[in-house]
């Protein structure tokens, strides 16, 4: 049995537990136990998954993603949204700006407060990937995928992909109340034409700075928000002529409201609230 201090977070209702792992050491080999343990809302906390806040070498401090399943992730908005105001409001870090690692990289972050209270982070997730071979997607390697046509079971629907770090697959939708989320979500989730699975998201343009967006995210299934697809989708808007490169555009997801600028130079800038839940402890056994 081990007791294991945590912090309930979440980023517009993206909600994982959060272990500071500079105080406690957890062993490797219980991570994917534990974390889908904790998701469990019946038998454990309840959550979309676990996410370690670690010393990091190259950076103010590394994240690690477990998802509900116990696969590990390599990149999530909410969850680093999360992390930098967990780090700022507990001393971690003093600076206002500063890097987090994560198994795609290192990504900046910005935290904005008001009377020391972390209210919004500015994430720059860096630049986007869009050929094959980097989301990965079977195919051409060299080829991008926008607006490509996807078969399945006998029916085409139209794609975008863009790797924001972990892959996801973009979709069109007239009316987001009407999206399939729950009948397609999981199929394009295991499509063996993404090796390592995708997260896949469904948008409706509102006007050429606004869009509705509802996700299925791999290893989790349907979740609040999605910061990495927000991201996505936004490329992938601007990729197919919807919204503008360089314009702030709000994302409304089910959890709340993103804000996501493509910028000329080619990084995406997202920001959005973060807030504390609850702290605990979990018995692990």
């Amino acid at each position: 049995m081990e007791i294991i201090p945590f912090t309930k977070m979440h980023g517009l209702g993206n909600n994982y537990i959060y272990v500071n792992t500079f105080k406690t050491e957890l062993r490797e080999e219980i991570l994917a136990d534990l974390a889908i343990k904790v998701a469990s809302v019946h038998t454990g906390i309840g959550s979309d998954g676990l996410i370690l806040i670690c010393p990091s070498d190259n950076a103010s401090v590394k994240m690690r993603i477990f998802n509900s399943d116990g696969s590990e992730g390599k990149n999530c908005g909410n969850g680093l949204r999360c992390v930098a105001k967990y780090v700022f409001e507990s001393g971690l870090v003093q600076e206002r700006h500063f890097q987090i690692e994560t198994l795609s990289g290192l990504v900046e972050a910005s935290v904005h407060e008001q009377n020391e209270v972390v209210d919004s982070v500015t994430i720059n997730m860096g630049k986007p990937s869009l050929n094959r071979e980097a989301i990965p997607m079977l195919g051409d390697s060299i080829e991008t995928i926008v607006n490509e046509p996807f078969v399945v079971e006998g029916v085409p629907y139209f794609i975008t992909s863009v790797s924001m770090g972990n892959p996801h697959c973009i979709m069109y939708v007239d009316d987001i109340n009407e999206a399939p989320v729950n009948s397609l979500g999981p199929v394009f989730e295991k499509d063996p034409r993404f090796p390592e699975s995708v997260n896949v998201e469904f948008v409706q343009v509102v006007k050429d700075d606004e869009l509705h967006f509802r996700v299925w995210e791999r290893g989790s299934g349907i979740t609040q928000a999605c910061g990495t697809g927000a991201c996505a989708a936004v490329v992938a808007s601007v990729l197919n002529g919807k919204t503008k490169r360089g314009m702030k555009t709000t994302v409304h997801l089910a959890g709340g409201d993103l804000y996501i600028t493509w910028s000329h130079d080619g990084d995406v800038y997202m920001t959005g609230p973060a807030e504390v839940v609850c702290t605990g402890e979990y018995i692990y056994q």
